[in-house]
């Protein structure tokens, strides 16, 4: 199966050495997304374990297509809806991509969506309903000028979301981008990892998730199991087998979270309890200036207020730099990393960043930065 794993921008390296340590074949990394061929165990897997996808799609159609017209008779042509999608199955379309031809996402669902409901009043004189939260199919039609790719997302919900984060701060960061972070920053779990800023934990529950091989999605529903093809049989045994890597006994350094704001810090309790972890990360609700690091020098790292949707630039601005003053005090030895979405206020922390990765976090051009403390 030709398959597509849709990614934040940034994360593509990252998950192309993750997708192929489950067993996907003929990797190629793409703008915001890796293709790569998997049979169906190793789609199962991927589905379950991978933890940096916002969308995995399962290719089923790829033609040319140059007007409305001839996009309804391809959509009809294009697979075998007849043991796919009866009319007892719902379904929805979602729509990606940009063309010249068909320049407007919601016309081009419609036109999807007519061509198979009349098809199946053909064949039954009968049609699905449409269910744009919960439907038993969920197709995708990704649009490049006059090429289409028609594909099958199996999750129907993003896979970033997990589960254990009921509780949200104000601007919270995605749990894949989070766990891209980590990846990112090469800890190798031999070292502390504290967060001074950890508002509602993301970053430190997907860092311990990672040093605990955790799988991200055991709890999640999916929609794969309405697809035709679906093996029961074989879909538990992927699950036994991620479940079966779960080490929870697993000794890792400590993992410390502060956040100064108590109903914030609850938060985060709330959603390290969640995820199982309560015996793994701790938070301290203090602020960063008062945390005693450990003695052990090991991986600091952040995602601060940008000034952009929470926070006044000015005031942040202070923040940054009594944030440098704290890590040139009381980090040497330690290496931080900060995700960045205002160059201005890293400006404010006065230290020389060794090293920036481009990341785009909520539609935030961002970066993911390096210091190396002296």
């Amino acid at each position: 199966m030709h398959v597509l794993a849709v990614l934040p921008q940034g994360l593509e390296i990252a998950a192309e050495e993750e997708l192929q340590a489950l067993g996907a074949k003929k990797l190629q990394i793409q703008r915001r997304s890796v293709a790569f061929e998997a049979d169906m165990p190793c789609l199962y897997r991927v589905y379950l374990q991978a933890r940096l996808p916002f969308r995995v799609l399962r290719e089923i159609a790829c033609f040319s297509c140059k007007s409305p017209s001839e996009l309804y008779k391809q959509i009809q042509e294009s697979f075998y809806w007849e043991k796919w999608l009866t009319p007892s199955r719902s379904f929805r379309v979602d729509v990606s991509g940009t063309s010249k031809l068909f320049p407007h996402s919601h016309f081009t669902a419609l036109q999807v969506k007519n061509a198979l409901v009349d098809l199946q009043r053909n064949l039954w004189r009968k049609r699905s309903s449409i269910d744009r939260n919960n439907p038993d199919l969920c197709l995708h039609l990704h649009l490049k000028e006059d090429t289409v790719f028609l594909s099958l997302d199996g999750s129907g919900e993003s896979l970033h979301r997990r589960g254990y984060r009921a509780a949200m701060g104000e601007a919270p960061l995605k749990e894949n981008i989070a766990a891209g972070l980590i990846k990112l920053c090469g800890w190798d779990q031999s070292i502390p990892l504290v967060d001074p800023m950890c508002g509602s934990g993301t970053l430190l529950i997907e860092a311990a998730a990672i040093a605990l091989d955790l799988c991200p999605s055991i709890g999640r529903s999916f929609n794969l199991d309405k697809w035709a093809d679906f093996n029961q049989k074989l879909w538990v045994e992927e699950k036994e087998k991620a479940m079966n890597k779960e080490n929870f006994s697993k000794p890792i350094p400590k993992i410390i979270g502060c956040e100064a704001n108590y109903s914030i810090a609850k938060q985060a309790k709330s959603n390290i309890d969640t995820a199982r972890l309560n015996n793994v990360i701790e938070i301290k609700n203090t602020n960063f200036q008062s945390l005693d690091l450990p003695n052990k020098p090991g991986i600091l790292l952040c995602n601060p207020p940008y000034g952009k949707r929470l926070g006044n630039e000015e005031d942040l601005k202070e923040v940054y730099k009594q944030l440098g003053n704290f890590l040139k005090q009381k980090a040497k030895g330690w290496e931080f990393w900060m995700l960045s979405g205002n160059p201005l206020l890293s400006s404010a922390i006065k230290m020389k960043c060794s090293q920036k990765i481009p990341i785009n976090n909520g539609g935030i051009d961002c970066r993911w930065m390096k210091y190396s403390i002296y």
